[in-house]
């Protein structure tokens, strides 16, 4: 006899009872997937001012129509009624191309922890590395009228809170959004015990899976 109904047979519930209550106990499963590609120029090479007005344009940029979501993540999400997504036009663009029969469950608080373009004259480098270094500078502090690190990690804790209360309601949650956010969510889940399956990377369609 297990501790638990031990613990249950004390107060008059069989071994049998405790059995079944374990059974109905459903393990819970959320998995976290970035954006597809969006459809604007991935590598330009930009100046800190461009850089700038590149941060706009990709927040304004959809889905790229030739990427599709790769098969085995649509057969993942294949049996879902709803998919989370931020309502950027990426995320929710790959959403419905990844889910296209699913709700969408549209909530801001899922948007990508933003990114300032650094004021560093003179020198001019491909987009992907200017994300680079704003990203350190923002952990450092560097947050000049933007969203900074903590309060993206505490929008971060609530992001998960949302997604772990749909789990426990349905036995599963999908998100579609935003590579680095979708990281800090990870940390917070595994705050609440699930463990992680794939890494977060800087990959499009990248998905991990979390589970408790």
């Amino acid at each position: 006899m297990t501790p638990q109904a031990s613990a249950l047979a004390l107060k008059g519930e069989s071994a049998p009872a405790v059995a079944g209550a374990a059974a109905k106990v459903r393990p819970l499963k959320i998995i976290l997937i970035r954006h597809g590609k969006p459809a604007i120029p991935t590598a330009p090479v930009a100046r800190h001012h461009e850089f700038r007005t590149y941060i706009d344009a990709y927040e304004e940029a959809g889905l790229d129509p030739a990427d599709a979501p790769p098969a085995e993540l649509r057969d993942l999400v294949r049996e879902l009624d709803a998919v989370f997504t931020s309502g950027r036009k990426r995320a929710a663009d790959s959403a419905k191309a990844l889910a296209p029969n699913a709700e969408l469950i549209v909530d801001p608080l899922f948007a990508e922890s933003p990114l300032a373009s650094p004021r560093i004259p003179l020198l001019k480098m491909k987009v992907t590395k200017w994300a680079v270094i704003s990203r350190l500078m923002w952990y450092a502090g560097f947050s000049p009228k933007i969203e900074g690190y903590r309060k993206s990690k505490r929008r971060a804790k609530q992001a998960a809170e949302i997604l772990i209360e749909r789990a426990q309601t349905t036995g599963g949650a999908v998100l579609v959004a935003h590579g680095y956010f979708n990281y800090l969510i990870g940390i917070e889940l595994r705050r609440h015990g699930f463990a992680q399956t794939g890494r977060h990377k800087a990959k499009y369609w990248n998905d991990v899976v979390y589970e408790r």
